[in-house]
């Protein structure tokens, strides 16, 4: 059983105009013209099975943010759906969601409501919170006082105690000293040993490989390839020493998921056939 679902999920930034006057703004909706823009991600098509981990790899600026941001229900895609079943644990922007004025304390109780805890939930798991964090001798402290790094070590330690169906991980485990990134590191492994699902972002090809079963690799908002984590892997880290080279023909064929013909090389020649 599937704890993700997406289909031909698109997203597209728009590129605005500027100012137009009110009779050229009701030419647009009338006509339907759609400002300019550019495919974030474009087409994309994958499920996510309960219990299973997947890393997404791929260039800065490939998508893997952007498709994230849409599993978490921060952004909607303009085609396609996608859809999640299940409480996520979204492990992005960690200080997120934190009030500088309010205590530590304060924050947890409010962090763990914006993640689906109830206030019973938040005070039962309320210590295990602080003590992963090694902040009892500052959690009645505000937050403004704390540093960046005890932040983020607060934010972490809110979200792995949450008990997501669904951890979302992008590059954030760089939290702390090397001491404290153990702790985490180990907590992601106990996450994964609960067969729970992971989705991860990472540049390092080491934890992918220790981590996840599987990787799909994003080029260009396109998904290249979706397989066992080391043949993605190495198809990914062959291409970044041919970085002149399309990376879709030999990844995706002619057609894609969605019955159209993808961009690059192989996209050309179908139009060229079909033609």
């Amino acid at each position: 059983m599937s704890i993700i679902k997406v289909h031909g999920a698109s997203k597209i930034f728009r590129q605005k105009q500027g100012r137009r006057l009110l009779k050229d703004q009701v030419k647009a909706v009338v006509r339907r013209r759609q400002e300019s823009g550019f495919y974030a991600l474009r087409n994309i098509t994958f499920e996510v099975g309960r219990g299973e981990s997947v890393a997404f790899i791929g260039a800065n600026g490939a998508g893997k943010s952007t498709l994230l941001a849409m599993l978490c229900g921060l952004a909607m895609p303009d085609e396609g759906t996608v859809e999640v079943d299940g409480p996520v644990a979204a492990l992005l922007e960690l200080a997120s969601g934190f009030h500088p004025d309010l205590t530590g304390r304060e924050n947890v109780l409010l962090n763990a409501a914006f993640l689906g805890l109830s206030r019973k939930q938040a005070l039962e798991r309320f210590d295990a919170i602080v003590q992963f964090a090694e902040l009892t001798e500052f959690i009645d402290q505000p937050l403004r006082t704390y540093s960046s790094g005890m932040i983020l070590r607060l934010g972490f330690a809110v979200a792995v105690h949450c008990d997501p169906e669904l951890v979302i991980v992008d590059e954030v485990l760089a939290v702390g000293d090397a001491a404290f990134q153990a702790k985490c590191m180990d907590k992601i492994r106990e996450i994964r040993k609960a067969g729970k699902a992971m989705l991860l972002v990472t540049h390092n090809p080491g934890m992918v490989l220790e981590l996840c079963d599987r990787a799909i690799w994003l080029h260009q908002g396109e998904l290249i390839k979706d397989g066992r984590s080391a043949e993605t892997l190495a198809a990914y880290l062959d291409f970044l020493k041919r970085p002149n080279a399309d990376p879709i023909p030999e990844a995706v064929g002619v057609m894609n998921s969605g019955g159209e013909a993808p961009r690059g090389k192989a996209g050309r020649a179908a139009s060229k056939t079909r033609g």
